[in-house]
């Protein structure tokens, strides 16, 4: 799970530099948007990353807060397996805290606001216990990802693996969502 985790550092620094070139801030409008500064400390939000649930491992959580020239960025991950082998189940779960641009949070909840169908697998938009959401699910590999905004600050994404595209809600659902809300 070496490459998720290294996939996740990633995701998480490109996200940061989008939200850098998306809003075109530099670090001296860091004082003009104080909320650049506020995302939280990783180890609040590491708790919040499930036990493995019976019959599967889990890794253990790993957590980062950067500060890259003035932006801020938070992101936690955990490792699930189910039995060993290249073909056994995996889960991957990642919380972002992306309180340092609102409008990056925004325009990402907006783009997906559509669904597709193929033979190849669906793309649509979900709500899960009123959080907007995104699930796509590939059928070759059963692969699925699923990702939800939590109090228009953090991205909680699901990536499964070898599972049925249930059990990105099902994973879902060992997240506890509501205290995510909370933590500030």
């Amino acid at each position: 799970m070496t490459l998720n985790r290294n996939l996740s550092s990633l995701a998480a620094r490109l996200v940061l530099t989008m939200i850098a070139s998306f809003t075109g801030a530099m670090p001296a409008r860091a004082q003009e948007l104080p909320s650049l500064i506020n995302v939280v400390d990783y180890s609040k939000l590491l708790p919040l990353l499930p036990d493995a649930p019976a019959g599967w491992t889990a890794d253990k959580p790993e957590g980062s807060t950067t500060d890259v020239g003035g932006f801020k960025l938070t992101n936690v991950h955990r490792d699930y397996r189910k039995g060993e082998g290249d073909k056994a189940p995996t889960t991957a779960i990642s919380v972002l805290d992306s309180a340092a641009n609102p409008d990056y949070v925004e325009a990402t909840t907006a783009a997906w606001n559509f669904t597709t169908t193929s033979t190849e697998g669906y793309s649509k938009a979900v709500t899960i216990d009123g959080n907007p959401g995104f699930e796509t699910f590939e059928n070759e590999g059963k692969h699925g990802t699923l990702w939800i905004m939590v109090a228009k600050r953090y991205f909680l994404q699901i990536e499964t693996q070898g599972q049925d595209p249930a059990a990105l809600q099902e994973w879902a659902k060992r997240v506890d969502v509501k205290k995510l809300a909370t933590i500030k």
